[in-house]
């Protein structure tokens, strides 16, 4: 670690970057570049995603490999370590512009208890404090933790998710064995990342049981299903939640709920879906719609994801179909008013669903470059 830092001294590397580079887990590489920290030889930076960087004594430490005594590297001593190089003072400027997330998409920041909501996440991190995060569907929960977290594991619930799910189960492989393949729980554990459980209240709790004591003071679980074999997690592991409420099949049971010391709700920053370039008058819409779904009188109002979906139908197919389409994606029970809220903001006489409309004739079906209807027909008899 040292000597790749060393190596680089006039770059800032995330603990993506190192992992990739390295070969190692992401809890390996987030361990050791914390000890670096700690011992004053790396410096760390960075809001969101911890970046580390060389500083004067990160070559002599790439010299010789030095053992930290006993203790040091526990949750406690990196959290300490984190703590003392990471709380911004008034004079640091924090990073609030996009960040990319893994899969190359950009995330916003936005604020949370004083603090970029990355920052804030990856601090309740340092201090092993879960978190759920909880909004309708569509307003960035899966965006701000893939943003807060690089090295996440994601769990997608639903009323199927079963324990083997996360802990793992016999699966055949090439040969016609059957060998145990053990799930995104116990690669988090083991390997010290994050784990998301998105739509954790659409799993069973009886399913979500099997969760609990990675969670509590035992950090560690038993695979019954492998000769009752027992996982313990390593440093950095940690679990974050999803929670949409509303959603049919979705509840948040006080066992699941008190797993989660601080729970976060989510909504859509409309500010943000302007300053994206979302037209202002669709944003107009949403925003309405929102403060009917809040006052009860509405059950569905566009949230970013739908507000994104919107700005790209329109740049491939025009502005009449991108607003059909906004309104077909509404609840059936909820299409009227949202059929009405944009007929009135979009200056449109009506807006029906996007629909297939009546088949083309032959006429109107473009030929082919130096062909001729007539040439065509004649090869047809």
């Amino acid at each position: 670690m040292a000597r790749l830092l060393a190596d680089r001294p006039a770059d800032t590397l995330t603990i993506g970057d190192m992992a990739r580079q390295l070969g190692h887990s992401h809890g390996a590489v987030r361990n050791a570049a914390l000890t670096l920290v700690r011992r004053g030889e790396a410096d760390q930076g960075g809001r969101g995603q911890p970046e580390f960087r060389a500083n004067a004594k990160t070559a002599a430490a790439a010299q010789t490999a030095v053992i930290s005594p006993p203790g040091t590297h526990s949750p406690r001593a990196a959290q300490a370590a984190a703590a003392r190089t990471t709380i911004p003072t008034a004079a640091t400027p924090r990073q609030t512009g996009p960040i990319r997330r893994a899969g190359g998409q950009l995330y916003h920041p936005r604020e949370l208890a004083d603090l970029p909501d990355v920052e804030a996440l990856n601090r309740l991190r340092d201090a092993d404090v879960p978190v759920l995060l909880y909004g309708p569907p569509g307003t960035g929960k899966t965006s701000l933790v893939e943003a807060a977290f690089p090295d996440l594991l994601t769990v997608a619930g639903d009323g199927d998710t079963t324990v083997g799910d996360l802990i793992g189960e016999y699966t055949q492989n090439d040969a016609g064995a059957y060998v145990f393949q053990y799930g995104p729980l116990v690669t988090a554990m083991t390997e010290g990342r994050a784990l998301l459980i998105d739509d954790a209240t659409l799993i069973s709790p009886k399913v979500l049981a099997a969760l609990y004591p990675a969670m509590d003071g035992r950090r560690q679980i038993q695979v019954k299903a492998h000769k009752g074999e027992t996982i313990k997690a390593e440093p950095g592991f940690y679990v974050v939640a999803g929670h949409n409420p509303g959603v049919h099949g979705a509840v948040l049971t006080e066992a699941l709920a008190s797993r989660f010391s601080v729970q976060i709700q989510i909504g859509t920053d409309y500010d943000l879906a302007l300053a994206l370039r979302i037209d202002a008058r669709v944003v107009r819409v949403a925003r309405h719609l929102s403060r009917q779904v809040e006052l009860g009188e509405l059950g569905w109002a566009p949230q970013l994801r739908e507000l994104l979906s919107y700005q790209k139908t329109e740049a491939v197919l025009g502005t009449k179909a991108a607003l059909a389409n906004l309104v077909g994606i509404a609840p059936l029970e909820d299409r009227d008013a949202v059929a009405a809220a944009v007929i009135k903001a979009a200056g449109v006489k009506e807006v029906a669903p996007l629909t297939l409309g009546k088949q083309l004739s032959a006429s109107a079906v473009r030929q082919p470059p130096g062909s001729t209807g007539s040439a065509h027909r004649g090869r047809s008899r």
